[in-house]
């Protein structure tokens, strides 16, 4: 297979990248494009690896081994059109599911209300700046929900349009409707293409919008949607999706929803395994995860593995127990009849290597660890990664007083001069436990969540006198009430097609709550909303459905009654 007349070496500079076998051209892709050469985009999700694991946990506990394991061929077995998927995914019960997890997405969901596939494709492709910039979505929405007629903008353009309702929402429609509607030849709706690509790098575009605007007057098509049609352009330019892509990621969509619904378990622990990725922390995958009735044990040394894993042997859990038998799984998929536990693994532990990690496991092979001193004495870890382990809650099986556990850690090697030290080890010390927000501050330091505790339950007295409501509660609110809310950030962004304003996420013990924070609002509190990991928030209640915001106006810092910190945890502002 030739792409050129000659070797690349004889024909760009190539140089050592970062990852060790790795080669790079340092050019621009532009660059490229402007030199004729052969550009293929390959395109990397963790999304495929985390189906893939996902996929992998239910044949291994169906066969007993991965031999006869294919991924393409277990995706392919997924059920498709299952309405119990579709109700989650209209819910927005979407966090982890590839494309619609995002807030963004979470608010379309209920009301798009995607009940086939092809709704789905829709949906992936309507949330980017070319439908938000061109105007598309509020009409596509009114047609959809019958407040609009669905004729097209010209009877011309009907063949074009009838599969969205009259609305171009994908780049190979625009091309189209360029053909049909402003008389283009194909190579021309090709340059079209490529110049919606690279206009605000080169401004080829502006070249095409009297042309574009011509060629819909002289067939009869409105100005209106003339202009419409140009600025959504503009906004494919910025990032838009063709259709045969926004189909291929619809796939994800659905198996991933469907593993989250009916594998909630094999799916948080593959997304685990999977990070980084996504929108979510792992301490926000895990919560949605319990509820959702998964059972998730913490990290420990006799138990744990490197990779999160599941423990499908149905004995009774160390640390809680589900609430709901599961619903059977669709035919094609072994269902236990006790749904797995997850089972944290080391990992999650910062300032682990894996190599630590392997060195524990093949340890342990020789016999099950006695205390935090034997496994000292036979995994020879270093101090301060043995001290990370204890300060994860690892050795709580061995010493449950997670205080002496870090005391043992920091302990001298029993050997030698020292052997008296390790004696007086198996001794219960007596030091004074941890306060529960103490412990609570190093779970999140340590594992970046807690498996039993939440900051918000160390702080819901004092919220109550306060009448803040919860993430559960603002259900029953409607549009326009005053509100009080108050939870951990996971998530702040301000994407470029909102003049501004800023959507924060916040997380209770009992769920998430969606902010609006506008420009002038988050200016005036900038060092509170941007910097804090607790925060109370008045403001009122926005409501389109079962679709709620909180449109934010004061913010208060809050603190631990400790006073400790958590270690920050939201995805980077962007």
């Amino acid at each position: 297979f030739v792409l050129s007349s000659d070797s690349l070496d004889r024909i760009a500079p190539i140089e050592p990248a970062r990852m060790e076998n790795r080669t790079v051209i340092p050019w621009d892709k532009d660059d490229l494009d402007d030199l004729g050469f052969f550009k293929v985009d390959v395109l990397g999700l963790g999304m495929l690896t985390a189906i893939r694991k996902s996929l992998a946990f239910l044949h291994q506990e169906s066969e007993g081994n991965l031999d006869s394991f294919d991924p393409i061929e277990a995706m392919a077995r997924v059920p498709p059109e299952d309405e119990k998927v579709y109700d989650a995914i209209c819910d927005a019960d979407t966090v982890g599911v590839f494309q619609i997890e995002s807030r963004a997405q979470m608010s379309m969901l209920p009301r798009l209300k995607p009940r086939t596939f092809y709704d789905l494709v829709v949906e992936v492709a309507i949330v980017r700046p070319g439908p938000i910039q061109g105007g598309m979505v509020h009409p596509y929405l009114r047609r959809r929900e019958g407040k609009e007629s669905k004729a097209p903008p010209h009877p011309c353009l009907a063949p074009i349009l009838d599969r969205t309702l009259g609305v171009p929402l994908f780049q190979e429609q625009v091309m189209q409707i360029a053909m049909v509607g402003a008389d283009y030849t194909p190579g021309e709706a090709d340059q079209l293409r490529r110049d919606m690509a690279a206009w605000k790098r080169n401004g080829r575009l502006e070249r095409h919008r009297e042309r574009l605007l011509a060629g819909f007057r002289r067939n009869g098509i409105s100005p209106k949607f003339a202009e419409a049609l140009y600025r959504q352009i503009q906004g494919f330019g910025e990032y838009g999706f063709p259709e045969s892509h926004a189909a291929s990621f619809a796939v994800l969509v659905y198996v991933s929803a469907w593993l989250k619904v009916y594998h909630p378990a094999e799916f948080a622990c593959a997304l685990l395994n999977s990070q980084p990725m996504g929108f979510y922390s792992a301490s926000s995958i895990v919560q949605d995860a319990q509820r959702h009735d998964v059972v998730v044990e913490p990290v420990c040394v006799l138990r744990s593995r490197w990779d999160n894993t599941l423990d499908y042997d149905g004995s009774v859990s160390e640390s809680q127990s589900p609430t709901t038998e599961p619903e059977p799984g669709p035919v094609g998929h072994h269902v236990n009849k006790v749904p797995p536990r997850l089972r944290l693994g080391f990992r999650q532990v910062k300032g682990l290597s894996q190599s630590a990690g392997e060195s524990i496991e093949k340890a342990r092979e020789q016999g099950p660890f006695t205390s935090v001193q034997d496994f000292v004495s036979r995994t020879n870890l270093p101090r301060n990664e043995v001290e990370a382990l204890a300060e994860a809650g690892a050795f709580d099986v061995l010493s449950p007083a997670r205080r002496e556990a870090m005391w043992r850690a920091r302990a001298p090697k029993g050997d030698g001069l020292f052997r008296s030290v390790a004696l007086e080890q198996e001794r219960q010390i007596g030091l004074p436990g941890l306060h529960p927000t103490q412990q609570l501050t190093l779970d999140y330091a340590r594992v970046g969540l807690s498996v039993n505790d939440h900051p918000m339950r160390h702080l819901r007295a004092d919220m109550n006198k306060l009448r803040v409501q919860r993430a559960l509660d603002l259900r029953a609110m409607s549009a326009g009430d005053r509100v009080r809310v108050a939870g951990l950030v996971i998530g702040r962004q301000r994407p470029e097609t909102t003049s501004g304003v800023t959507f924060m996420t916040l997380e209770d013990e009992t769920g998430t709550m969606n902010l609006i924070v506008h420009k002038r609002v988050f200016d005036e509190h900038y060092q509170v909303a941007r910097h804090s990991e607790l925060l109370l928030v008045n403001g009122k209640v926005e409501r389109d459905g079962a679709v709620i915001h909180v449109l934010a106006a004061q913010f208060r810092r809050l603190a631990l009654p400790s006073g400790d910190k958590l270690a920050a945890r939201s995805r980077d502002f962007h």
